[in-house]
């Protein structure tokens, strides 16, 4: 063969060779790029499971926290577990001792609660999609077991721990847990309070306030027009949203009055002295022992809890108002503006209006809050004057009495319909208020001062929230996550 074949074959040669190097190359090449593609595809399907155990362990923490906020709404078995089962030194409910030791005080082992999902009563109570405690949650997944124990920090309210199972992998379990700290808010007791006298000896400027379903606290004296306008307890009361005037009797289950001076009536039956023989329900003479137990809200633990969890205000000599508490030219806004709730549900939140020079409260620098909007949604915590001047009829509710004791100790609340309310929420103010107009609330109305009446015939009439005894105000967090205690372990 010539030596041009010879080079002719060898170069076939070499080029064959490179075409099988390449084509491995290649074969390589794509081999590798179809691992990645199903590494990044198990990575995508891994994060997007991650994503979904974030949701749903969020979700359920979330619900967890709303039953100490709404107990009314959680489910009878965990009643005790959410009521405040201590007491503070000047006797508002706790969920702490007066030495600051939570209620909870299980172990992870022996814990205060445990929901297990394999036993088929706690799985209907977790999971039945018609009424389990997390059936809102079923398009993510499961929980599969709760427990509730003490917390592992001192100061905070108890360790919440779940395991859940996402919807997309039901045979996975994720353990999760948080812990709770707890705003502990003195309790407003009474339906309506005032820490002097409660009316004046004078035609017209007699008492009117009148509270359904709850206490009247006076801490100085009581001036009545005539005994029988005070309400006398009975068990077998009705439980309407019928105001004293829209009824043949005066009469309520729970209104038990606390007077700290004497209960006076100013046109008595002929025949009688101003200082009549008093209902059952009505205890005068209380000051100085036992006392009258009037709350009080603090001014420095009601501001920061304002600056914190609601809405911190300034007021001018005017009685215009600052949002965020400045106070510059022009940019002041009226009351009826910044606090109307224009329906059942739009909520003002917590509101605390400062003084005029925003120090605590003296007899000098007390403002004036003009209340007139037709209906307002809200805790207002006023530390001054407040005038009530409600422009019209209000909204209608749909609210709960306090719990009752049945025959067989079982324990209800009767739905009502309340109609012509103005304030939805709780009032108090640091000095007095005044009324130029007939109101309507449901809560709670509290003055450091008193309630005056400025035109005659003008009365408070208050259907008392039974949760705020339990400290629960709108508006101010009950329990909240602990930062830094959020574990989730998948």
């Amino acid at each position: 063969m010539s030596s041009w074949g010879k080079r002719h074959v060898q170069e076939q040669g070499i080029a064959l060779f490179g075409v099988i190097v390449l084509t491995l190359l290649l074969a390589l090449l794509s081999t590798g790029l179809l691992q990645l593609a199903g590494q990044e595809a198990l990575n995508a399907g891994g994060a997007k499971d991650a994503a979904v155990t974030q949701q749903l362990a969020d979700a359920a923490m979330e619900m967890v926290t709303a039953w100490f906020h709404s107990p009314q709404a959680s489910p009878p078995q965990l009643a005790l577990l959410l009521a405040k089962r201590q007491q503070t030194a000047i006797g508002s409910p706790s969920f702490f001792d007066q030495a600051g030791r939570s209620q909870f005080a299980g172990t992870a082992d022996h814990p205060d609660l445990v929901l297990n999902a394999a036993q088929s009563e706690d799985d209907r109570l977790l999971n039945d999609p018609a009424s389990g405690l997390f059936r809102s949650l079923q398009d993510l997944g499961t929980v599969r077991s709760m427990k509730v124990y003490a917390p592992s920090r001192p100061g905070l309210l108890c360790t919440v721990e779940a395991t859940v199972s996402p919807a997309q992998s039901p045979s996975s379990r994720y353990a999760l847990s948080m812990q709770l700290a707890a705003v502990d808010l003195p309790a407003l007791r009474a339906g309506v309070q005032v820490g002097r006298n409660l009316g004046l000896s004078e035609t017209g400027k007699e008492a009117g306030a009148l509270v359904h379903w709850g206490d009247l606290a006076v801490g100085g004296d009581l001036v009545l027009r005539r005994l029988e306008e005070m309400p006398v307890l009975t068990a077998t009361a009705p439980v309407t949203g019928q105001g004293y005037s829209e009824t043949a009797l005066r009469e309520d289950r729970w209104l038990q009055v606390w007077v700290g001076g004497t209960v006076q009536v100013t046109q008595p039956p002929v025949g009688e002295n101003l200082s009549p023989v008093l209902p059952l329900n009505v205890h005068g003479g209380q000051n100085p022992t036992p006392g009258v137990r009037v709350d009080r809200w603090g001014y420095e633990q009601m501001k920061q809890l304002a600056i914190r969890y609601g809405t911190y205000a300034a007021i001018d000599r005017e009685g215009l108002l600052y949002p965020g508490g400045v106070v510059e030219p022009g940019q002041g806004v009226s009351p009826d503006e910044w606090l109307r709730s224009r329906s059942v549900g739009d909520t003002r939140g917590f509101i605390f209006v400062d003084t005029l020079d925003r120090t605590a409260p003296r007899p000098d620098n007390l403002g004036v809050l003009r209340l007139s909007a037709a209906y307002t949604e809200a805790t207002l915590v006023v530390q001054g004057h407040v005038v009530l001047s409600p422009s019209s009829t209000g909204q209608s509710l749909s609210v709960l009495s306090p719990p009752q004791t049945g025959q067989e100790g079982s324990v209800s609340r009767i739905p009502v319909q309340l109609s012509g309310i103005h304030l939805n929420g709780a009032l108090y103010a640091a000095g007095d208020i005044t009324l130029n107009q007939s109101a309507r609330v449901f809560g709670a109305v509290a003055a450091e001062g008193t309630i005056a009446v400025a035109a005659p015939g003008a009365t408070l009439e208050v259907w008392y929230n039974h949760e705020l005894s339990q400290g629960l105000v709108r508006g101010v967090p009950v329990v909240l996550p602990a930062p830094g205690t959020w574990l989730v372990r998948y």
